[in-house]
């Protein structure tokens, strides 16, 4: 797998995650790179030097802001390991799952968003769903090296499960109560749905209740990464933000 990007390279090296190899533009200032050499030396981490026209012909994305690293595929984490995250930190469970988000730009934004507002993890499904791959990494930002993900067969049996363990799944979808005035501050799992179909009929049978920001303008939806990180800011408000 390639890591691409200032940030998203530096924040995986930070996070001791396996990296092989790491390649830098010759044309790259090298003292704006400091702490990505830094840690690669600490990590006895190969750096090789590219003409800017090698590295890009490398490169996935085109958008590599003159540094790629190559690593070891995704690894995805259980959704035990996600509810363990709330254990360490003494907190109600604060879970995301996702249905059917196929975008990879959106899947990347509402990792980094989801790393920024103290969520434990994300649940995502095994199929018509996008899988963590490059651009969802540079897009992250690096997010993808503090955010617990899982990716489940069966997503509605996952949320099942998660009921089970006393956590209440909520659909964030048109047509229910306002999420300013319900309570979001115990464990909970919000679910937002992909691009254009929103949450399945199926899946919000299964959620406990659903929960609708305003529309006041022309246009009835958000983009899913938008009303992902407006929800779970939210979330976060009521759950003590400071």
């Amino acid at each position: 797998m390639k890591i691409e990007g200032k940030n998203a390279v530096y924040e995986n090296l930070a996070a001791g995650k396996a990296v092989y190899k790491i390649y830098l533009s010759k044309a790259a200032n090298q003292a704006q790179y400091k702490d990505i050499l830094d840690l690669a030396r600490k990590a006895n981490v190969k750096v090789e030097l590219l003409e800017r026209q090698e590295l890009d012909k490398i490169s996935l994305t085109k958008n590599n802001q003159g540094v790629l690293a190559e690593m070891q595929d995704f690894v995805y984490s259980s959704v035990e390991d996600i509810l363990a995250v709330a254990g360490v930190r003494n907190e109600p469970a604060f879970v995301v799952a996702l249905d059917g988000v196929e975008d990879p730009h959106n899947l990347g934004s509402i990792i980094r968003v989801c790393d920024c507002s103290g969520v434990h993890g994300i649940i995502i499904p095994k199929h018509n769903a996008c899988p963590v791959n490059e651009t969802v990494a540079k897009v992250s930002a690096g997010a993808i090296s503090h955010v617990k993900i899982a990716k489940v067969t069966n997503l509605n049996q996952a949320l099942e499960e998660l009921k089970q363990k006393g956590v209440w799944v909520y659909a964030a979808e048109l047509g229910g109560a306002s999420i300013y005035e319900q309570n979001l501050t115990g464990a909970i799992c919000l679910v937002v749905g992909g691009e254009g179909k929103g949450v399945s009929q199926l899946t919000k049978k299964v959620c406990d209740g659903v929960v609708t920001l305003p529309m006041r303008g022309g246009v009835n939806s958000l983009n899913a990464s938008v009303a992902c990180g407006i929800t779970v800011y939210e979330a976060l408000r009521q759950r003590g933000a400071k």
